[in-house]
């Protein structure tokens, strides 16, 4: 079968199998859920065996190190994985919930119910984790899932597709609810954002170049997860000790993430004091210190950032550094630079963790806190899909109830409109 007429087949398959998906009950969403689960355990030494065999090619590629981090599946992202799936198979079915109720005066009941959006297409790079979290996603809020995973973790998307295929199999369940493009060929991706008569949303998960191929090619909307530029701003009054702990947090304990810290932006005052002893736990941590003109006068021996260092998304143990005056410019700063993805306030100043949180317009903003925890399962959403820096329809975590859209319901006596 040519190409274009497998990716067609896949889409008309996933439009039949989601209007049966949304008639599925809690109990057998949860029973699959919770079967995929046990598969993926049962099954592990061959799920390894085939990501092996993308990571030895990863490496003959000589793939950076953080790239190979996201593909490898570790006896510890198994469990993950189905640690995640335990978790939303917990989680309250958003299918069929009752957002608003209210009544007009002509004594029609109306009211918003959460439906499923139907078929979702995923797109993204390297992780191969995203396959499992995606499926039990949209499985659990009734969409039929259509992946196209990087082309260099393709063992094992097939494996993993395969597996959970198994498990709807064995639940009479349409298997054509998750299926993986079975392909590399970029041709497969540009087929699949013209087939808006069968995909109702695309979600991108990856690099800029990824996102920008998706946004000037799709006739389906986008909800991208984009680059995380991410800010930790310190405040005059933050506790010392506090601000070191978070700065490392975010930046050091797992760089190669969209929600690690990126900028460090720092009150002068604070600076004054305080920065040459935050850089130097930054630096014995491994991180790579590139600062404005004022953080290089105060600290010696770090390198002079470059005006498009603060836009940039390391991935790696590199931070840029800049002082500000006031806490506005640290806002403009975030403004300017940033990705909306996450941004955080240390501060013990109550007046301006409120003026950060209102001001600045990232997903997720915190106060006191690392940015490391801009993430589904930290925040009670169980998996996520993905982080939306998309205000339109969901804007940061995606979980259950961002995979659901509402129609109204309308309850009537016998009304006519006159």
């Amino acid at each position: 079968m040519e190409v274009s007429q497998e990716i067609l087949t896949i889409g008309r398959n996933a439009k039949e199998s989601a209007r049966s998906l949304a008639a599925l009950s809690t109990e057998q969403k949860n029973r699959v859920l919770r079967g995929i689960g046990r598969i993926l355990a049962d099954k592990r030494s061959f799920l390894q065996a085939e990501n092996e065999k993308d990571v030895e090619k990863a490496l003959r590629q000589n793939l950076a190190r953080v790239f190979i981090d996201r593909l490898t599946l570790s006896t510890k992202v198994i469990d993950e994985m189905v640690a995640g799936l335990e978790e939303v198979s917990r989680l309250p079915d958003p299918v069929g919930e009752i957002t608003h109720m209210w009544q007009r005066p002509n004594g029609l009941q109306v009211g918003r119910m959460r439906i499923p959006i139907g078929v979702v297409g995923i797109i993204y790079e390297s992780r191969p984790t995203v396959t499992v979290d995606a499926s039990g996603l949209c499985l659990k809020s009734g969409n039929a899932v259509i992946l196209r995973g990087g082309s260099e973790a393709l063992n094992s998307n097939r494996a993993l597709a395969d597996l959970m295929q198994e498990v709807l199999r064995s639940e009479h369940i349409d298997p054509a609810a998750i299926q993986i493009i079975p392909t590399a060929d970029r041709e497969a991706v540009l087929q699949m954002l013209q087939m808006s008569d069968y995909i109702d949303v695309i979600i991108p998960r990856g690099g800029e170049s990824l996102i920008r191929t998706v946004y000037e090619h799709s006739r389906i909307p986008v909800i991208a997860h984009y680059k995380g530029v991410c800010h930790v701003f310190v405040d005059e009054s933050a506790d010392p000790a506090m601000a070191e702990t978070i700065a490392l947090n975010a930046k050091v304990q797992r760089p190669g993430v969209c929600n690690a810290m990126e900028t460090l932006l720092v009150h002068k005052n604070f600076a004054e004091k305080h920065l040459r002893s935050l850089l130097s736990a930054l630096q014995k941590a491994g991180v790579t210190i590139k600062g404005c003109e004022r953080s290089c006068r105060m600290v010696a021996g770090i390198e002079a950032a470059a005006e498009d260092d603060w836009s940039t998304e390391y991935l790696d143990l590199i931070l840029s550094v800049k002082v500000v005056d006031t806490i506005d410019q640290a806002i403009e700063h975030i403004a300017r630079y940033g990705s909306m993805h996450t941004d955080a306030i240390v501060t013990r100043d109550y007046d301006n963790s409120r003026k950060f949180i209102r001001e600045v317009n990232s997903s997720v903003v915190l106060v006191n806190a690392s940015t490391r925890f801009n993430d589904g399962n930290q925040l009670g959403l169980g998996a996520e899909i993905g982080i939306s820096t998309s205000k339109i329809h969901a804007f940061g975590p995606m979980g259950l109830a961002e995979l659901t859209t509402t129609k109204f319901i309308v309850y009537g006596e016998g009304q006519v409109r006159t």
